[in-house]
């Protein structure tokens, strides 16, 4: 199933608004771009506005689970691939 985004664990209503800004609307969105992607979207588009966090949150949700519950060596693997993105 689909679900929007606003459905979507560890995405509150302010990711929720920043993403569809970046046209990701619906879990099958933010799949196929996937979160490093789609937090380099958001950094384009609102700056300082987004922190890394809302990379865990979205990278959490994918695997269906609480943002604070990846390892730190995920977090760390996450951040690099983002830097090296932008």
């Amino acid at each position: 199933m689909n679900k929007p985004v606003s459905h979507l664990r560890n995405l509150g209503p302010k990711t929720e608004y920043m993403l569809s800004e970046v046209d990701v609307c619906s879990e099958d969105d933010l799949r196929e771009l996937g979160s490093v992607q789609a937090y380099q979207r958001l950094k384009f588009r609102f700056g300082r506005g987004v922190s890394i966090l809302a990379l865990y949150a979205m990278e959490a949700c994918l695997r269906d689970c609480d943002w604070r519950d990846l390892s730190t060596e995920d977090k760390k693997e996450l951040k690099a691939k983002a830097e090296l993105a932008s």
